[in-house]
């Protein structure tokens, strides 16, 4: 694996001299959590054609990259980790490429409060629930991300994104298969490229009060102060994750440096200096005590690297 990675990323070197390779970088700079420890090497495109190119060498060199930007739904562990991590923040270009239809196209770096504001500057809504939610696009469509009654599935017309079998291919409306937190990019290994999405046109007053109030229920309500993974079970079928939590006396529970937020029942956070087995014991002691009280086994939203 290491000499296919050393082959790799001589391959880039030469082939991409303008991407970005930071070899041994630290996977807690761009992670949430603020937790993960080295990767092999990260890589850095600024447009697609670069990062289609990535994927085809890697595909012909059988690797299977990490695929990032802002991290915030991810658990990295805190040993080496030996693998290629692509990282799309670069690739945060948004355009307006029908106004009268309220249609914008969104590198899939580029993040979810980012084009809020540009869909307000714009005078669109119906992205206003996602102003708050700290990933980028790409992240959000592969595990249909949504708040406060609005999701993915509700706004994404068209995804571009590179399949190790076929290449460059585009997903159009059902095609998606979205669900609560899932779409058919969740178990595979496609990287998103980019999304379209498409909005209404709206009054920008309106717009701007909306993004208002719902950015004041979560600080009101989450703790937006420390670093977090942002909620960390899914919603169970029966109930909700951060109320049995909280009925199973949990809220502000600890184990090391990872706490069981006493703000939000439902976010686990990392009080300073949390290690990966420290959220991972925490994680297993919540879905154990859950199960016992109440026979609910709670799954995790978070994607575990370890």
């Amino acid at each position: 694996m290491t000499d296919e990675i050393s082959h790799l990323l001589k391959s880039v070197a030469n082939a991409l001299p303008k991407v970005e390779i930071r070899q041994n970088e630290q996977m807690k700079k761009h992670t949430t959590f603020k937790i993960g420890g080295p990767v092999r090497a990260m890589l850095f495109p600024q447009k697609e054609e670069e990062i289609l190119k990535l994927c085809q060498m890697c595909c012909e060199t059988g690797l299977i990259p990490l695929i990032i930007a802002n991290g915030s739904n991810i658990l990295a562990t805190d040993k080496k980790i030996n693998r290629i991590v692509i990282n799309t923040t670069k690739l945060n270009e948004i355009i307006l490429t029908d106004k009268d239809n309220g249609v914008l196209k969104a590198g899939a770096g580029a993040m979810l409060a980012t084009i809020a504001v540009f869909a307000l500057e714009s005078g669109l809504t119906g992205f206003e629930f996602a102003h708050g939610i700290p990933g980028s696009i790409g992240g959000a469509v592969v595990m249909n991300a949504g708040a406060y009654g609005g999701e993915m599935k509700d706004v994404t017309k068209i995804t571009t994104a590179y399949v190790k079998k076929t290449g460059l291919c585009e997903f159009e409306g059902e095609e998606h298969d979205f669900s609560y937190r899932h779409s058919r990019f969740s178990q595979t290994d496609d990287v998103i490229i980019s999304s379209v999405i498409r909005l209404q046109n709206g009054n920008k007053e309106e717009i701007r009060r909306k993004m208002d109030e719902l950015s004041e229920k979560r600080r009101t309500s989450q703790p937006l102060d420390v670093p977090s993974a942002g909620s960390t079970f899914k919603r169970p079928v029966n109930g909700y994750a951060a109320e049995l939590i909280d009925r199973a006396g949990l809220k502000g529970y600890t184990i090391g440096g990872a706490e069981v937020s006493s703000k939000h029942a439902g976010f686990i956070v990392n009080k300073g200096a949390a290690t990966f087995d420290d959220i991972m014991n925490l994680i297993n002691h919540v879905k154990e005590t859950v199960h016992k009280e109440f026979g609910i086994t709670l799954e995790p939203e978070i994607k575990i690297f370890s």
